[in-house]
């Protein structure tokens, strides 16, 4: 595995070595992407909670009744008791009572932190993405140069 930042002449590579190299960074495409969709996907939980506190908290009189979440698809039924607190998941199964503008401020910095590492990721996944096509580029200029057929070069893959 080549360190980071490391070059390596693709030319000088067999073809069996380009086809290892091929399935690495295709597999660290797959992986990145897969990471690129979980901060995604946790981004858009945080902006849920901030539209469930401005919308089902903040607007609501106590003593209202509603569905409370146990799991993801178990809900119990409920009564508010306080509009001015919440819980806040803070991470690692801890909670932490706070008013509503705190909480609304710290998923706001959630979310700017993640769009901050999405943005990172990104530019990443786009790099190794690149790096993938110069060395399919290359694979398939040595297979035809090589007269070998592309399922043999590409076994590895």
């Amino acid at each position: 595995m080549a360190g980071q930042g490391q070059q390596i002449d693709l030319a000088q590579l067999s073809a069996q070595q380009l086809s290892q190299v091929k399935k690495q960074l295709d597999d660290e495409v797959q992986h990145l992407t897969n990471s690129y969709q979980n901060l995604r996907t946790a981004q858009q939980k945080f902006r849920d909670c901030i539209v469930s506190i401005k919308n089902g908290v903040a607007s609501s009189a106590e003593g209202k009744p509603l569905l409370v979440p146990l799991t993801s698809s178990l809900y119990v039924p409920g009564t508010l008791a306080d509009t001015e607190k919440v819980l806040v998941d803070v991470g690692t199964g801890f909670y932490v009572e706070k008013d509503v503008a705190s909480a609304q401020k710290f998923y706001e910095g959630k979310i700017e932190e993640l769009g901050k590492n999405i943005k990172e990721l990104e530019n990443i996944v786009n790099s190794k993405a690149n790096n993938l096509r110069v060395v399919e580029e290359v694979l398939r200029q040595k297979v035809l140069a090589g007269g070998q057929q592309p399922g043999q070069a590409a076994a590895g893959a």
